[in-house]
C-alpha cells in the first residue's frame, strides 16, 4: 500500500479519537496461540486488538475466564470487548462485531502418510474423528450426527489418540494446532499431519457490547487502526512477534 494511502487512513483514525477515548475491559479465554495470559502480550488476538485500540487512543486491560464468564459478562456490562469472537446472528442482540481480524482455518490431521483427503462430510463416514467435548467446528460438521466422532476433554487429547492409532482422524484450528505441536506435543509432531483442505474458514472478529454508549465508534476506530496496521507492516510484526508467519 503506498504512502498516500497510509496517511489516509491514519488521518480517519485521528479524527475518529479526537471524539473521544475510552478506558475497555477486554475479555477472552484461554485459547492459545490466539488468548492466554501465559503468552507474550497475552497472545496474537490480545496482541493485535489491543495494540490496535491503543492506537486509537483508548487504554486498555486484559481479563481471562472460562468462555461461558466471557458472554456473560459482556451481556452483563462487566467487559466492554470480547477479544477474539466468531460472528453468529444470536450475539449481535448484545454485541456489535467488528470487521474480521485474523481467520481461523479448522483443519483435520491424520497419521502422517495415511491417504484421506476431505471432499465432503459423506467421505468422513469410514473414519473415527477426535472432537473436543462442547467445541464448535463448523454448523455441517457439528450437526452430522452419522458420523463418528470421539469426545476428548481437550486437543492435545485427540491428537495422542490420533498418533497412537486410537482414531483417525481430529481436528482444530491450524494456528492452533501448530501452536500445540511445536511445545507440548513435540514428541509427536512428526507422527501427525494436516489434511489439505480445511473444513471451514471463520473471521475472527472483536465483539463490543451494545450498551457501551460509543460502542459505534469503538468499533469504526478498532477497524481503521488495523486497515493501518496492515499498511504500515506492524500488523505483519506483531505475527512474527508471536512465533508466526505474518500472511493473514
Amino acid at each position: 500500500m503506498n504512502s498516500s494511502r497510509i496517511f489516509i487512513l491514519l488521518l480517519a483514525l485521528l479524527q475518529c479519537t479526537a471524539v473521544a477515548a475510552e478506558h475497555l475491559r477486554l475479555a477472552g479465554d484461554s485459547w492459545p496461540p490466539f488468548t492466554d495470559q501465559r503468552l507474550p502480550s497475552n497472545g496474537l488476538a490480545v496482541d493485535l486488538v489491543s495494540t490496535a485500540l491503543q492506537r486509537a487512543g483508548h487504554s486498555t486491560e486484559y481479563v481471562e475466564v472460562p468462555w461461558a464468564r466471557v458472554l456473560r459478562g459482556l451481556q452483563q456490562g462487566d467487559y466492554d470487548v470480547i477479544v477474539a469472537a466468531w460472528y453468529s446472528a444470536e450475539r449481535t442482540r448484545y454485541g456489535l462485531f467488528s470487521e474480521p481480524y485474523l481467520v481461523n482455518r479448522i483443519r483435520f490431521l491424520r497419521r502422517t502418510g495415511m491417504p484421506i483427503e476431505y471432499d465432503g462430510l459423506d467421505g468422513l463416514l469410514p473414519f473415527s474423528i477426535a472432537v473436543v467435548r462442547g467445541y464448535s467446528y463448523d454448523s455441517a460438521f457439528d450437526a452430522a450426527d452419522q458420523l463418528t466422532k470421539v469426545p476428548v476433554l481437550e486437543f492435545v487429547m485427540g491428537a495422542r489418540m490420533l498418533a497412537a492409532g486410537r482414531v483417525q482422524l481430529t481436528l482444530e484450528d491450524e494456528l492452533v494446532a501448530r501452536h500445540h505441536l511445536n511445545r507440548d506435543l513435540r514428541e509427536i509432531r512428526d507422527a501427525v499431519e494436516f489434511v489439505d483442505t480445511p473444513l471451514s474458514e471463520n473471521g475472527l472478529h472483536i465483539l463490543v457490547r451494545r450498551s457501551h454508549p460509543l460502542h459505534q465508534q469503538i468499533v469504526r476506530d478498532f477497524n481503521l487502526a488495523i486497515q493501518a496496521m496492515r499498511a504500515d507492516d506492524s500488523y505483519r510484526r506483531i505475527y512474527q512477534r508471536h512465533g508466526l508467519d505474518g500472511s493473514e
